[in-house]
């Protein structure tokens, strides 16, 4: 140890809490280490280049290693040195000689400058991680730093509390929507006060969206491999610090940014949902750096192979999987979530390969330990839950598998989908049910349509203009010779290979855009809208834009052609549509709705019917709706996928006339009337919404 820093004795403290908790005198430190024999804490100066003090933590109880040093207020910057075994075969990689980030730090202080020395062995040795080394890796790692959650001010914050039945999810990223935005300043683009600035909130609120789900924004670096080829973590799928906001999306207000933008959203009566990731950490596999989890206690953190503890179990593909079996690894993703609910107030969590958190030794387990707790939490089982149901494990596609409580992506919508408006044949029976909310999937053990999160396009994949734009992906750009990214994308362009000046392709895919759009929000069960589906943005055909911290996946607000416009006005009319009509936002299975199915004929659709052809009409009633002013009790809507004119016999009703809402053939066309049995020519790849007057 450099003999310029100085030794401090500590107070013992509690274990109670975990972290660095100020109680307006001085700060406790609390850390979990099961296998550690030492620890000491390491304080730095403001500039967070100097360590100016050592400090062995006095107490160890119950795992908790814990110490109390008076005086120490909001704004220390700190780090750990944990001393231990090095041990890979017993799955022990404890090397004091690597700072390591607190894992409950709330907020870290610089960028992790990558260097050889972040490895807790020499990566020039043959045996490789089994050897170890000495090289300090403080001068290259970021410092935590001690704040006052208390002294965050609510106290005009008003949650929306948005009921399920009543969202619309807007999946988006921070600095991806704002940095080309003309309306934010320009030192704000990129940034969480850019997200939260009156340009972004009120587009946002016009468009009629209830629930932003950002991104990734929890600490993240930027990985190696990407920095060597020029190119950055853009989606930020690769957390070190679970509590941490992440600091490049700092504007000139620091973390107070994430904050007001937060309460920017809840004064426009839009909620802030955070994609999350507690599945993996950015430490990777053994050959991977020490900057945490790895030296506090990797044997604790991580999922190793029964027979090896030298190797990780990789059910995430990145390298480790976060061992949620443990309980004070249990009790830390607890921990977290409810410190962004009652500290930074969001609403909800969408939660990365979901799958993982419930995956105990013997693989997925609906009532395993991290549902238990999370359903019996009163702070968050009262926020909204979202699960992506699927890992690279054994079993891990679990969709409809998750507890009542919980929403999840519905990837069989979006696959569907694509396929029924791209014309392939015998798709309607399964278009049918994911129109319906999925029943098929959620219908059971008391879940609600809301628990079906349908989507077109998400980050992940072809945004919805490049979904009828390319055949083919072209990822190029990411510098890994096109071999990156989904094959299976359910595309179609229609005759041309990305941006063409035929007026005839052109047509049909504005008219797709159309059609998927018009499925998306008039679905039972909870729509998201990819951010930029709804005028159109392209990513020039890369459909996993992770590394593009780029004009290719930054939403582009100028220079775009009218059909952008008017696809945008279409979108919020559609969204209108929804919120004002209960009837396309069904709340429960047994609401006495009716359902019924026609053939272009206008008969009832028969069994043998469902596999001779797509084009389909489907007919909703809700009896209790009648005479209420303004709201719809009957709506007939007719499907044809195909790129031919159907004449389709519009089916009877007991009384009134049917009235053409829209149809994505023509969206200007509204107000015609039908008279019974009387044919409608529904055109080629369009979709048509009548109601009842």
């Amino acid at each position: 140890m450099d003999s310029n820093i100085k030794t401090i004795t500590a107070e013992p403290g509690s274990w109670l809490e975990l972290g660095a908790n100020f109680d307006g005198k001085g700060t406790n430190f609390a850390i979990f280490s099961a296998h550690a024999e030492r620890v000491e804490l390491c304080l730095f100066d403001p500039s967070g280049k100097t360590e100016i003090a050592r400090v062995e933590l006095p107490e160890y109880t119950h795992e908790i290693w814990h110490g109390y040093l008076p005086g120490i207020k909001p704004g220390q910057l700190y780090g750990y040195r944990v001393h231990g075994p090095f041990d890979p075969e017993n799955g022990h990689r404890f090397n004091p000689n690597k700072l390591l980030v607190d894992p409950y730090a709330r907020e870290l202080v610089g960028q992790f400058d990558w260097n050889d020395a972040h490895f807790a062995y020499d990566i020039y040795h043959d045996d490789k991680d089994l050897t170890f080394d000495e090289r300090d890796s403080a001068p290259f790692t970021p410092k935590c730093r001690v704040i006052d959650p208390s002294s965050f001010d609510w106290s005009a914050d008003k949650r929306p509390s948005i009921s399920w039945p009543s969202t619309i999810l807007y999946e988006t990223h921070v600095k991806g929507f704002s940095q080309l935005n003309p309306g934010i300043p320009s030192e704000l683009r990129g940034t969480f006060e850019g997200m939260g600035h009156k340009a972004t909130v009120d587009y946002i609120k016009n468009l009629g969206i209830t629930s932003v789900e950002l991104m990734p924004v929890h600490e993240f670096p930027d990985d190696q491999h990407l920095l060597d080829k020029g190119l950055h973590n853009f989606w930020g799928y690769n957390t070190i610090g679970f509590f941490a906001p992440a600091s490049r999306y700092y504007g000139p207000q620091g973390i107070q940014g994430f904050r007001d933008m937060v309460r920017a959203f809840h004064d426009a009566g839009i909620e802030v949902i955070l994609d999350v990731v507690y599945n993996h950490t950015a430490e990777g596999n053994e050959l991977g750096p020490t900057l945490s989890f790895k030296g506090i206690d990797n044997f604790s953190y991580y999922r190793t192979l029964p027979d090896n503890h030298r190797y990780y179990i990789n059910d995430t593909g990145t390298g480790n999987t976060v061992n949620t079996s443990h309980p004070r690894v249990l009790q830390m993703i607890m921990d977290s979530l409810r410190y962004w609910v009652e500290h930074m107030h969001v609403d909800g969590f969408r939660f990365d390969l979901g799958t993982i958190l419930g995956r105990e030794p013997e693989g997925f387990d609906q009532r395993g330990g991290f549902f238990d707790v999370i359903t019996q939490c009163p702070i968050l089982s009262r926020v909204k839950l979202i699960g992506e149901p699927w890992d690279i494990g054994p079993g891990g596609y679990q969709v409809g598998g998750f507890p009542p409580g919980w929403a999840e992506w519905n990837d069989k919508y979006r696959d569907t989908t694509r396929e029924y408006w791209k014309g392939d044949n015998n798709t309607a029976p399964d278009f049918a049910a994911r129109l319906l909310g999925s029943g098929d999937i959620y219908d059971l053990r008391g879940r609600r349509p809301w628990s079906s999160v349908n989507f077109i396009a998400a980050h992940d994949g072809f945004t919805l203009n490049d979904l009828v734009s390319y055949n083919e992906k072209h990822n190029d750009a990411n510098g890994e010779d096109n071999n990156d990214g989904h094959n299976d994308n359910r595309s179609y362009n229609y005759g041309a290979e990305g941006p063409t000046e035929d007026e005839g392709i052109n047509a049909v895919r504005e008219r797709q855009k159309r059609n998927f759009l018009a499925t998306l929000f008039l679905s039972h069960g909870t729509p998201m809208l990819l951010a930029g589906d709804e005028f159109g943005r392209s990513q020039m055909g890369n459909n996993n834009g992770y590394c593009q911290d780029s004009e290719i996946s930054w939403v582009q607000w100028e220079g775009l052609p009218e059909t952008n416009e008017a696809l945008r006005n279409f979108t919020t009319h559609l969204i209108k549509l929804r919120q004002t009509q209960p009837i396309f936002r069904r709340e429960n299975w047994r609401d006495g709705m009716e359902v019924n199915w026609f053939n272009a004929g206008g008969g009832y659709q028969q069994p043998e019917h469902w596999l001779e052809g797509t084009t389909l009409g489907l007919h909703l009633g809700r009896r209790d709706l009648e005479g209420q002013k303004g709201i719809w009790s009957d709506v007939l809507m007719l499907f044809n996928p195909f790129d031919g004119q159907v004449p389709f016999k519009i089916p009877p009703l007991n009384k009134g006339k049917w009235i053409l809402e829209m149809t994505t053939a023509d969206p200007s066309i509204r107000g015609q009337e039908i008279d019974q049995d009387e044919d409608f020519d529904l055109e080629g790849r369009s979709l048509a919404v009548f109601r009842r007057g």
